[in-house]
Protein backbone atom coordinates (compact mmCIF):
# COMPACT_ATOMS: atom_id res chain seq x y z
CA UNK A 1 0.00 0.00 0.00
CA UNK A 2 1.29 3.43 -0.96
CA UNK A 3 1.09 6.78 0.82
CA UNK A 4 2.08 10.19 -0.56
CA UNK A 5 4.07 13.09 0.85
CA UNK A 6 5.22 16.19 -1.02
CA UNK A 7 6.12 18.99 1.38
CA UNK A 8 7.18 21.41 -1.37
CA UNK A 9 4.13 20.73 -3.55
CA UNK A 10 1.21 20.50 -1.12
CA UNK A 11 2.64 21.12 2.33
CA UNK A 12 3.38 18.99 5.39
CA UNK A 13 0.58 16.50 4.72
CA UNK A 14 0.74 12.70 4.61
CA UNK A 15 -1.93 11.39 2.25
CA UNK A 16 -3.26 7.86 2.80
CA UNK A 17 -5.53 7.01 -0.14
CA UNK A 18 -7.86 4.04 0.23
CA UNK A 19 -10.04 4.31 -2.86
CA UNK A 20 -11.12 6.89 -5.41
CA UNK A 21 -14.32 8.88 -5.02
CA UNK A 22 -16.30 11.44 -7.00
CA UNK A 23 -15.24 15.03 -6.23
CA UNK A 24 -18.82 16.19 -5.59
CA UNK A 25 -19.63 13.39 -3.15
CA UNK A 26 -16.78 13.69 -0.65
CA UNK A 27 -17.19 14.37 3.07
CA UNK A 28 -14.46 15.43 5.54
CA UNK A 29 -14.33 14.91 9.31
CA UNK A 30 -11.47 16.29 11.42
CA UNK A 31 -9.86 14.59 14.42
CA UNK A 32 -7.08 16.96 15.45
CA UNK A 33 -4.52 16.88 12.64
CA UNK A 34 -6.21 13.85 11.06
CA UNK A 35 -8.89 14.36 8.41
CA UNK A 36 -11.02 11.34 7.53
CA UNK A 37 -12.45 11.41 4.01
CA UNK A 38 -15.57 9.42 3.15
CA UNK A 39 -18.09 9.07 0.34
CA UNK A 40 -21.33 10.94 1.09
CA UNK A 41 -23.43 8.43 -0.86
CA UNK A 42 -22.46 5.15 0.80
CA UNK A 43 -20.26 6.22 3.73
CA UNK A 44 -17.30 4.23 2.41
CA UNK A 45 -13.79 5.27 3.43
CA UNK A 46 -11.80 7.10 0.74
CA UNK A 47 -8.69 7.91 2.78
CA UNK A 48 -7.02 10.07 5.41
CA UNK A 49 -4.94 13.25 5.35
CA UNK A 50 -2.55 13.81 8.25
CA UNK A 51 -1.54 17.47 8.62
CA UNK A 52 1.73 18.58 10.27
CA UNK A 53 2.98 15.11 9.41
CA UNK A 54 6.64 15.83 10.18
CA UNK A 55 5.63 16.47 13.80
CA UNK A 56 4.53 12.83 14.13
CA UNK A 57 6.74 10.87 11.72
CA UNK A 58 10.28 10.82 10.40
CA UNK A 59 9.58 11.03 6.68
CA UNK A 60 12.67 10.47 4.57
CA UNK A 61 11.16 10.38 1.09
CA UNK A 62 9.10 12.50 -1.25
CA UNK A 63 6.21 11.54 -3.49
CA UNK A 64 4.90 7.97 -3.43
CA UNK A 65 6.16 5.85 -0.54
CA UNK A 66 5.41 2.37 0.66
CA UNK A 67 3.47 2.21 3.94
CA UNK A 68 5.45 0.06 6.37
CA UNK A 69 4.77 -1.39 9.81
CA UNK A 70 7.26 1.18 11.21
CA UNK A 71 5.19 4.03 9.77
CA UNK A 72 1.83 2.45 10.64
CA UNK A 73 2.52 2.21 14.40
CA UNK A 74 2.75 6.01 15.02
CA UNK A 75 -0.27 6.53 12.72
CA UNK A 76 -2.30 4.19 14.95
CA UNK A 77 -1.09 6.09 18.03
CA UNK A 78 -2.06 9.43 16.47
CA UNK A 79 -5.54 8.13 15.61
CA UNK A 80 -6.02 6.85 19.16
CA UNK A 81 -4.83 10.12 20.74
CA UNK A 82 -7.35 12.07 18.65
CA UNK A 83 -10.31 9.80 19.36
CA UNK A 84 -10.45 8.23 15.90
CA UNK A 85 -11.10 4.55 16.54
CA UNK A 86 -10.89 3.24 12.97
CA UNK A 87 -9.23 -0.15 12.58
CA UNK A 88 -6.17 0.32 10.37
CA UNK A 89 -6.05 -3.17 8.94
CA UNK A 90 -4.08 -2.39 5.78
CA UNK A 91 -2.52 -4.95 3.49
CA UNK A 92 1.20 -4.08 3.66
CA UNK A 93 2.39 -7.00 1.55
CA UNK A 94 4.44 -6.14 -1.56
CA UNK A 95 2.34 -5.34 -4.63
CA UNK A 96 5.10 -5.82 -7.23
CA UNK A 97 6.48 -9.35 -7.01
CA UNK A 98 8.33 -11.95 -9.06
CA UNK A 99 5.98 -14.48 -10.61
CA UNK A 100 6.52 -17.74 -12.50
CA UNK A 101 4.26 -18.56 -15.45
CA UNK A 102 3.23 -22.17 -14.82
CA UNK A 103 0.67 -22.32 -17.64
CA UNK A 104 -0.16 -20.34 -20.76
CA UNK A 105 -3.41 -21.00 -22.61
CA UNK A 106 -5.36 -19.47 -25.47
CA UNK A 107 -8.09 -16.94 -24.67
CA UNK A 108 -11.44 -18.27 -25.89
CA UNK A 109 -12.65 -14.87 -27.16
CA UNK A 110 -9.48 -13.07 -28.30
CA UNK A 111 -6.68 -14.33 -30.55
CA UNK A 112 -4.07 -11.90 -29.22
CA UNK A 113 -4.68 -12.57 -25.53
CA UNK A 114 -3.27 -15.41 -23.43
CA UNK A 115 -4.67 -16.78 -20.17
CA UNK A 116 -1.78 -17.43 -17.78
CA UNK A 117 -1.51 -19.13 -14.40
CA UNK A 118 1.21 -17.33 -12.46
CA UNK A 119 2.77 -18.56 -9.21
CA UNK A 120 3.58 -15.53 -7.03
CA UNK A 121 4.85 -17.48 -4.03
CA UNK A 122 1.88 -17.59 -1.70
CA UNK A 123 -0.82 -18.09 -4.35
CA UNK A 124 -1.39 -18.72 -8.04
CA UNK A 125 -3.07 -15.92 -9.99
CA UNK A 126 -4.94 -16.13 -13.27
CA UNK A 127 -3.80 -13.21 -15.41
CA UNK A 128 -4.91 -12.38 -18.94
CA UNK A 129 -1.93 -11.03 -20.88
CA UNK A 130 -1.67 -9.48 -24.35
CA UNK A 131 2.13 -9.45 -24.66
CA UNK A 132 3.44 -11.31 -27.72
CA UNK A 133 6.45 -12.70 -25.84
CA UNK A 134 4.64 -14.23 -22.83
CA UNK A 135 5.36 -17.93 -22.40
CA UNK A 136 5.20 -20.77 -19.92
CA UNK A 137 8.33 -21.15 -17.78
CA UNK A 138 9.18 -17.46 -17.57
CA UNK A 139 9.90 -15.43 -14.46
CA UNK A 140 8.07 -12.12 -14.74
CA UNK A 141 7.10 -9.03 -12.74
CA UNK A 142 3.51 -9.15 -11.49
CA UNK A 143 1.60 -6.10 -10.31
CA UNK A 144 -0.91 -7.57 -7.86
CA UNK A 145 -4.40 -6.23 -7.24
CA UNK A 146 -4.03 -3.02 -5.21
CA UNK A 147 -0.77 -1.97 -6.89
CA UNK A 148 -0.44 1.53 -8.32
CA UNK A 149 1.59 1.64 -11.53
CA UNK A 150 4.20 4.40 -11.98
CA UNK A 151 1.83 6.00 -14.51
CA UNK A 152 -0.94 6.19 -11.88
CA UNK A 153 -3.14 3.28 -12.99
CA UNK A 154 -4.52 1.21 -10.11
CA UNK A 155 -4.56 -2.56 -10.61
CA UNK A 156 -7.95 -4.14 -9.92
CA UNK A 157 -9.63 -7.49 -10.44
CA UNK A 158 -11.05 -7.42 -13.95
CA UNK A 159 -12.66 -9.44 -16.71
CA UNK A 160 -10.96 -9.23 -20.09
CA UNK A 161 -13.24 -10.40 -22.88
CA UNK A 162 -15.19 -12.50 -20.41
CA UNK A 163 -12.23 -14.13 -18.63
CA UNK A 164 -11.36 -13.14 -15.02
CA UNK A 165 -7.91 -11.62 -14.50
CA UNK A 166 -6.24 -10.79 -11.16
CA UNK A 167 -3.19 -8.60 -11.60
CA UNK A 168 -0.95 -7.62 -14.49
CA UNK A 169 2.25 -9.03 -15.97
CA UNK A 170 4.39 -5.94 -16.55
CA UNK A 171 6.70 -4.63 -19.25
CA UNK A 172 9.84 -2.65 -18.45
CA UNK A 173 8.16 0.44 -19.91
CA UNK A 174 5.08 0.06 -17.68
CA UNK A 175 7.42 -0.20 -14.67
CA UNK A 176 9.18 2.99 -15.81
CA UNK A 177 12.54 1.22 -15.77
CA UNK A 178 15.53 2.95 -17.37
CA UNK A 179 16.51 1.75 -20.86
CA UNK A 180 13.14 0.04 -21.37
CA UNK A 181 12.90 -1.44 -24.89
CA UNK A 182 10.57 0.27 -27.38
CA UNK A 183 9.06 -2.95 -28.71
CA UNK A 184 5.99 -4.43 -27.05
CA UNK A 185 6.47 -7.25 -24.60
CA UNK A 186 6.65 -8.12 -20.93
CA UNK A 187 9.88 -8.00 -18.94
CA UNK A 188 11.36 -11.52 -18.67
CA UNK A 189 13.57 -11.86 -15.60
CA UNK A 190 16.77 -13.82 -15.14
CA UNK A 191 16.43 -17.15 -13.39
CA UNK A 192 18.21 -16.01 -10.19
CA UNK A 193 15.12 -14.08 -9.09
CA UNK A 194 13.10 -15.89 -6.42
CA UNK A 195 9.39 -16.47 -6.98
CA UNK A 196 7.35 -14.30 -4.61
CA UNK A 197 10.14 -11.85 -3.77
CA UNK A 198 9.38 -8.14 -3.95
CA UNK A 199 10.41 -6.43 -7.18
CA UNK A 200 11.65 -2.92 -6.37
CA UNK A 201 10.68 -0.20 -8.83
Amino acid sequence: MDVFYNKQGIGDVLIIPIKEGEKNSISHESYGDVVKITDVNDGSLLGYNIFNASKYFNIDGQGKMRLTEEMLAPIKNLFSENGLNDVLDFDLSPKFVVGYVTEKGAHENADKLSVCQVDVGDETLQIVCGAPNIDQGQKVVVAKVGATMPGGMKIKDAELRGVPSSGMICSAKELNLPDAPKEKGILVLEDDYKVGQEFEI
